[in-house]
């Protein structure tokens, strides 16, 4: 998220293209050599004006790259540069198919390789290096993606793809950002110079080869030059990237110059006053765009006409006139050309190519070593920079273009660019591949196995996690880069002006909570979701990014320009919300800090909120996140022993919130506000952490991570349901799902295991299971071959005196006894076309490893009519909601029916979920499996539930209705037991032996049934 005007986007990151691939001074056979092709149509002599030109353009960006106060226009260098590269190569080429009647494409491309790819290659391998030492290992990584893209002349096409996607926010600029404009010339002549060889092939037999040859590549050029000038004007409104970055959009410059050196500007008579004239203003006008111009300035667009038309004066002022032998205004001394014509310009000019190489590298990487430079530090560096750049053209660029072994063959000059260019490339490849291993891993995160987080806001995550006071951080730091809310394209681009349908969780319901806001909402997704479906409601989500909730007038940094689609999408978003149904609750939150104007922002904000209370729903406001302004993630892949080290400071961090403090004091009514800032940035210190509790905070510079986001889901919820804003779940702490009762669920059944520690469970709920079957054995071992002996016993079945049961496996005598403990009731079933949930909040045992081999906890359901002589097993169903075995960092559901043997439920094996991860945490803390049975007409299913997430569902139609009537359509009992031993241990690899630990506990903290809907009696 940025602010109204944001750097990400802005003229202030891009940087110019190299000289034009002609002429370093030479004449005759040496500016013929190295591409510069003369001045008129006819001549080859040499332009040193031109040469000054280059000095002009490049100086000017040097000084907008180094800040230089007043000099915020600079980059329009690149207009000038483009315009001189179009004229002189567009000259060399028509130039050789006038005097010899075709185009050597290979000599043409074997001149430009061996011209500027070994510099280029030089600083690309440079850089490559260099950033091994310089940078943080992730900003590494993406270095050496933009080695690779550069050296491929691809560089902007890449920055085009992150610069134009909102997600990559507040990432540092490239070293190797200012190739983008190498690239757009290598594919402009790419296309160009074949286009021109197929003019000179198609006028090969024309009587005046010359003029159809001319003629004809004029023609064309006007057309490519019109429509990409259009191109460029319709980007320049959509998106200033694709605009600024993109070749098709700059052809129309090129074009210009290419006109200039195919029409016979040389024939044009008039008072040569008016070209001298014509060559100042051209010079004036490039020096008031550098003035003028800055980042508010819509560029290219219009603004680029003008730095584009006065390089073409200047151009066209010093083309000599056929007529004389002299400059075209025919006053030695008075013209433009006179003063760029000296020595000091054109030495620059000479040098610029790889002055431009070298600067913006040693910039970026200076700044990445020391921290942000000032201007006056910029300047020197710049000028630093001259000392490389000329030991390059001296050393390698001028040998290899002098180099009569190099340019007597075609393909030795573009074997030398293929070399120049595969380099870079393996350099890129050794330094970013150890980087990736050094980075671990970049994929999902498995929210599965993140650790509880804390509802009460003393802390992130809840204390009795157990979590590793040391150990890498969650998400990894490449992980979080890419840790969005998985809310798929629901969080609409700038270029939307309306959300598409996005509703999730139970969709089915009548009952709906709606996330409205920019991408500051929408990095609450997940916790809303959870929320949601806690309470089998849906969520609608209504996000764009960058747009300002309250009704304020901004410019988007992606499109350059006032963001009218962002007033379109707010519009229409409380439109669709005025005549949909209903909602349960609003929830809203956006970027604080769109403007510093506390009235403006008010005012905004009342017109958004207005029309939202006439719904008459509750609203809640989450206030703002804290803003690091820093690359978090790159700055923790950096600091892996020591994240305390990417703290951020909290003034910086918390701005004064207005529509809170309003709130707060009872000014607005209908909106209740929330803030979980105490918890991510807690204490009263200077500083806000970036890693907290080992969870990683930020994917960017202003976001939290989806990670974050998901363990303050508890400490939301029940934010939510002390302000009577959602019901109650029922769990402890709101962390439960569907008994509230207000939300549609009826409770059936709730134990929360209260009592004396070394009591037992109630007598009144729970009864046991004993010995090694059910009672008249039709099954020994329990069916299963386990080993163990269930027993009353409080040393296995027992109180913890903390609000929790627990199911201890021990071992004496060499004989293992454990706990199984069943619900008294077997009624518990779904109404008639309605639901029926069973959940338990369950702590594994927490062994692992060989001491876990046998270890078998779970938590299942029977049918009732097995009570009645424990007979018609599978066809009487089993529901198992949670098993776990040996400890393995996963778990799973199962459905069993039908027959013994095969049958529509695969028995033995059962329909299964498979393992679902479930990290150390599941055995160090509590976690909620459930399963909810659903007669509900049309959607008949069973679903198992992980922390209120969906991860199995077996439907009615993946068998016959009599076999499903007869596994769900009854009454259930419940089973909590921890076997020991079996064969789904030992089919799993494990069985208990010597290294086997008895005394872990499987620890319940609550079990509780419910119903909802149907009919009840």
């Amino acid at each position: 998220m940025s602010p109204t005007t944001g750097p990400d986007l802005l003229p202030d990151t891009y940087t110019i293209p190299g000289p034009p691939r002609g002429g370093s001074g030479s004449r005759g056979s040496g500016a013929r050599a190295s591409g510069s092709p003369g001045p008129a149509p006819r001549e080859a002599g040499f332009r040193p004006d031109i040469e000054g030109l280059r000095a002009v353009a490049v100086l000017a960006v040097l000084a907008f790259h180094a800040s230089v106060p007043g000099l915020a226009g600079g980059f329009v260098g690149v207009d000038v540069f483009l315009v001189v590269s179009g004229y002189l190569i567009t000259g060399l080429l028509v130039r050789e198919a006038v005097t010899t009647g075709r185009i050597r494409l290979g000599e043409f491309f074997s001149r430009r390789a061996r011209r500027l790819l070994p510099s280029a290659a030089v600083v690309l391998g440079a850089v490559a290096l260099a950033g091994a030492w310089l940078t943080v290992p992730l900003r590494r990584a993406d270095l050496e993606h933009d080695v690779l893209a550069a050296a491929l002349s691809v560089a902007n096409w890449r920055f085009i793809s992150e610069q134009t996607d909102y997600l990559a926010a507040g990432r540092d600029p490239s070293p190797l950002l200012h190739f983008w404009s190498l690239a757009v010339e290598e594919q402009f002549y790419l296309f160009w110079a074949p286009l021109v060889a197929l003019i000179v092939f198609l006028a090969a037999r024309a009587v005046r080869r010359g003029r159809a040859v001319r003629t004809t590549a004029a023609v064309v050029a006007g057309a490519l030059t019109l429509a990409s000038f259009a191109l460029s004007l319709h980007w320049t409104r959509g998106s200033v990237s694709l605009a600024y970055l993109g070749t098709p959009s700059r052809v129309w410059q090129f074009g210009v110059g290419a006109l200039l050196a195919l029409l016979p500007w040389h024939r044009l008579r008039g008072p040569r006053p008016l070209r001298l004239l014509t060559g100042w203003a051209g010079l004036l006008a490039i020096g008031w765009c550098v003035l003028a111009y800055d980042a508010g300035t819509p560029y290219p667009g219009y603004a680029a006409l003008v730095p584009t038309v006065a390089t073409a004066a200047i151009i066209l002022a010093g083309t000599p006139d056929r007529r004389a032998g002299r400059g075209a205004a025919g006053a030695p001394g008075l013209g433009v050309d006179r003063l760029l014509g000296l020595r000091a310009p054109r030495a620059i000019g000479r040098l610029s190519y790889n002055l431009y190489l070298w600067h913006w590298p040693v910039l970026v990487l200076a700044e990445a070593r020391l921290g942000t430079l000032g201007w006056p530090a910029k300047v020197a560096l710049s000028a630093a920079a001259a000392l490389p750049a000329a030991a390059v053209l001296r050393w390698i660029e001028q040998p290899l273009r002098r180099s009569r072994t190099v340019s007597e063959l075609p393909r030795r000059g573009l074997s030398l660019g293929l070399t120049a260019v595969i380099v870079p490339v393996v350099l890129a490849l050794v330094v970013g591949t150890g980087t990736l291993r050094l980075l671990g891993p970049a994929g999902p995160v498995d929210l599965l196995g993140l650790p509880p987080g804390s509802p009460d806001g003393t802390s992130l995550l809840v204390r009795t996690a157990a979590a590793p006071k040391s150990g890498p951080v969650v998400p990894a730091a490449a992980q979080a880069r890419k840790d969005f809310p998985p809310d798929g394209e629901c969080e609409v681009a700038p270029s939307a002006v309306t959300s598409p349908a996005c509703l999730f969780g139970d969709t089915t319901s009548p009952d709906r909570i709606v996330l409205l806001g920019d991408s500051h909402a929408g990095q609450w997704f997940s916790p809303v979701l959870a929320i949601a479906a806690q309470r089998h409601w849906a969520l609608e989500e209504l996000v764009k990014q960058g747009c300002p909730l309250p009704e304020l007038d901004v410019v988007n940094p992606q499109l350059g320009r006032t963001y009218w689609e962002c007033d379109s999408w707010r519009t229409a978003a409380l439109e669709r919300l005025r005549n949909g149904p209903k909602p349960k609750l609003i929830v809203v939150s956006a970027l604080n800090r769109y403007t510093d104007d506390r009235r403006v922002l008010l005012e905004g904000w009342e017109r958004t909120l207005a029309p939202l209370r006439a719904l008459d729903v509750p609203i809640v406001y989450i206030q703002d996140t804290p803003i690091p302004g820093t690359d978090v993630p790159a700055c923790v892949s950096g600091h892996t022993e020591d994240p305390a080290a990417c703290e951020f400071p909290r003034g910086r961090a918390q701005w004064p919130d207005p529509l809170a403090e309003e709130i707060a004091a009872g000014r607005v009514p209908g909106v209740r506000s929330v803030e979980l800032n105490s918890v991510l940035c807690p204490g009263a210190g200077r500083g806000c952490p970036a890693v907290l509790e080992r969870i990683l905070l930020y994917r960017d510079d202003a976001h939290l991570t989806n990670v974050a986001a998901v363990v303050l889901t508890p400490r939301l919820d029940r934010l939510l349901t002390e302000a009577g804003l959602v019901p109650a779940t029922g769990a402890p702490n709101g962390t439960g799902t569907g008994t509230g009762g207000a939300d549609g669920w009826t409770p059936v059944l709730r134990d929360d295991f209260d009592g004396p520690a070394g009591s037992r469970p109630s007598a009144d709920r729970w009864q046991y299971d004993l010995g090694t079957c059910y009672p008249g054995c039709p099954a020994p071992q329990w069916g299963t071959g386990e080993i163990e002996t269930m027993t009353d016993s409080t040393a296995n079945v027992r109180l913890d005196g903390r609000g929790a049961l627990e199911i201890v496996p021990t071992l004496e005598n060499g004989r293992w006894s454990s706990g199984r403990i069943e619900s008294r009731r077997s009624d518990f079933a779904p109404p008639p076309g309605g639901v029926l949930r069973i959940e338990a909040s369950i702590a594994l045992p927490d062994v692992t490893g060989p001491a876990a081999a046998g270890y078998w906890p779970a938590f299942w359901t029977l049918g009732g009519e097995l009570r009645n002589g424990y007979t018609g097993w599978p066809a009487i169903g089993e529901l198992d909601v949670m098993e776990q075995v040996n400890g393995r960092d996963s778990v799973f559901g199962t459905m069993h029916c039908g027959t013994l043997e095969g049958g529509p439920c695969q028995e033995p094996k059962g329909l299964g979920s498979g393992d679902q991860p479930c990290g150390a945490d599941c055995r160090t803390g509590f976690h909620r499996y459930a399963v909810e049975v659903d007669l509900t007409p049309g959607a008949e299913q069973v679903r198992w539930y992980l922390d209120g997430r969906e991860h199995h569902r077996v439907t009615a139609d993946r068998m016959d209705r009599a076999t499903w009537d007869k596994a769900v359509n009854h009454g259930l009992f419940l089973i909590l037991n921890v076997a020991v031993g079996g064969n789904l241990p030992a089919a799993l690899g494990a069985t208990p032996g010597p290294a086997t630990e008895p005394g872990h506990p499987m620890r319940v903290d609550y079990v509780a049934v419910s119903t909802r809907g149907g009919s009840r009696p």
